[in-house]
């Protein structure tokens, strides 16, 4: 994931925007272990961060093919809002890494 972001830049992106993208990831794969919804409400109430900036933050890891993004019901079961899911095979580059 690291080698993903860091050495494989996207045009036009900043060192700075793969930094935050190295955080987000962390987040990411805490609130998916932890069994908490991967959307862009849970991000800002935990970060702080404007619903805007986390997109931006967000929006690099799907085109990297890093996060997985699908539509859902909101939590209040009106309308859709976007869901995440950290891309299976992640999880299986991390296995054959560490044997976890």
């Amino acid at each position: 994931m690291t080698r993903e972001i860091m050495s494989k830049p996207l045009p036009g992106e900043t060192p700075n925007s793969r930094l935050r993208q190295l955080g987000m990831m962390n987040l990411l794969y805490s609130l998916q272990k932890a069994d908490t919804a991967l959307t862009i409400t849970t991000v800002t109430e935990l970060t702080g961060m404007t619903r805007k900036a986390a997109q931006e933050t967000l929006d690099p890891l799907v085109a990297r093919g890093l996060l997985l993004e699908s539509w859902g019901r909101t939590s209040l079961g009106r309308g859709k809002a976007r869901q995440y899911q950290i891309a299976p095979e992640i999880f299986d580059k991390l296995q054959g890494v560490y044997g976890a």
